[in-house]
């Protein structure tokens, strides 16, 4: 029996328990208790001061450290599993963009071969893949590259929704054949997702009659009432952003780095769709924790080229492609902009997520029975340690000295 006691703030669904510990076994939480006098002569590791915070969990991320999922190798899919842990992401689900068979299926038998022989120095757990291009709409590709975009074709979603691993799965709701690739994702168990779509309401509420949930990145590459008026004309119509806020069974994600969103639109998001269906998500590609400079958004072979300032990822025309942040800077930023309720910040990169993919039995908060995925996290919300069932994650960060 291996056992690890680690001491700190546990940040719980609904609160703060300060001063306590966290006890572990085989790689699992046994117990969360306050830290009293049967402690003092166990050795524990000493956070005090500190927020432990469940692992978090990504559930539309590409990319990071020169690395992208559709590279298709298993060195870049380990990577940026690598890279993600050092942002305090546990689980992790990989996501395809537009791109040709060969590509895609590169991608997913990397990341099978990744989650198979997984170890701690791995970084980030792979939880599933995010089957997310290439079903876009023609009119909201946005950074991916158009040339890897169609329709739904059947044959091809039957094959990769037919592997195990696949656990999302992404169409613009207005193509024709969406329904039908609705209804087998949902046959499948996928966690179904509208995402780069132009739809109106009657096209989201029937995806939503044939399994669709969720839509992705609120805010960006989605339909609005100035897209849809250029689509429909007059009468204006009501989209994604309108069928979500008044459609308590969907849920949505935002990517939270401050450059995407304002703090006035998180705290919108926060208020009114809430953390129980509102997930923090990177979006990142390989441009996170690399220098300035130019990277191809998507394959390295024919992605789309995009320039980093260091800040944000741009494409030649200069809209936002995607971000090359963490889930770490997530956090900081959805915190400043709420001011208040830690848990329900941590909530969002962790617990919702889960719940919306069907892993939190296994994930997403500090409680008994579940894995010891825990992110030690300073009072700035820095990263400091980071241990994905119960062993750290990657050897590069500092451990502290046992307590007395």
């Amino acid at each position: 029996m291996k056992e690890l006691l680690l001491k700190g703030n546990v940040i719980l669904e609904d609160a703060i328990l300060e001063d306590a510990v966290i006890r572990c076994v085989d790689g699992r939480i046994a117990a969360i208790e306050p830290y009293g006098p049967q402690h003092r002569d166990k050795e524990l590791l000493d956070f005090s001061g500190r927020y432990l915070s469940p692992g978090f969990v990504d559930i539309h991320v590409h990319g990071g450290a020169g690395a992208d999922y559709m590279d298709g190798t298993v060195e870049a899919v380990r990577r940026t599993n690598i890279a993600h842990a050092r942002h305090g992401t546990t689980s992790i689900f990989p996501t395809t963009t537009t791109g040709s068979f060969a590509q895609l299926d590169a991608m997913v038998k990397a990341c099978e071969n990744v989650q198979a022989s997984w170890t701690p120095a791995d970084g980030a757990r792979i939880a599933g893949i995010h089957f997310y291009g290439p079903y876009f709409a023609q009119d909201k590709v946005g950074i991916h590259a158009p040339e890897g975009r169609r329709d739904p074709v059947r044959e091809e979603y039957e094959y990769f929704l037919g592997r195990e691993i696949i656990k999302i799965a992404t169409c613009a709701s207005e193509l024709p054949g969406s329904l039908e690739f609705f209804d087998h994702a949902r046959e499948r168990g996928c966690f179904i997702t509208c995402g780069h779509s132009n739809a109106c309401w009657d096209e989201l509420e029937a995806a939503f009659a044939h399994g669709m949930r969720h839509v992705d990145h609120f805010w960006c590459a989605m339909s609005s009432v100035a897209s849809l008026r250029k689509r429909f004309g007059t009468p204006m119509q009501a989209g994604m952003e309108q069928y979500v806020l008044a459609n308590p069974g969907m849920s949505t994600e935002v990517i939270a780095d401050g450059i995407h969103l304002s703090d006035d639109l998180l705290r919108f998001a926060f208020r009114l769709i809430g953390p129980g269906r509102t997930c923090l998500v990177t979006d990142s590609n390989r441009a996170m924790d690399m220098p300035p400079g130019q990277y191809r958004f998507g394959s390295e072979e024919d992605g789309s080229l995009v320039y980093s300032d260091g800040h944000s990822v741009r494409g030649e025309d200069g809209s936002l492609a995607s971000s090359m942040h963490g889930m770490d800077r997530m956090v900081k930023t959805m915190a400043r902009a709420i001011g208040t309720d830690l848990p329900a910040v941590i909530r969002m990169a962790s617990l919702t997520p889960a719940e919306l993919t069907g892993i939190a039995a296994d994930v997403g908060s500090l409680a008994p029975g579940k894995r010891a995925d825990i992110v030690v996290l300073s009072r700035d919300f820095e990263v400091e340690r980071v241990l994905v069932g119960g062993e750290i994650a990657h050897p590069a960060q500092a451990s502290p000295e046992p307590a007395a």
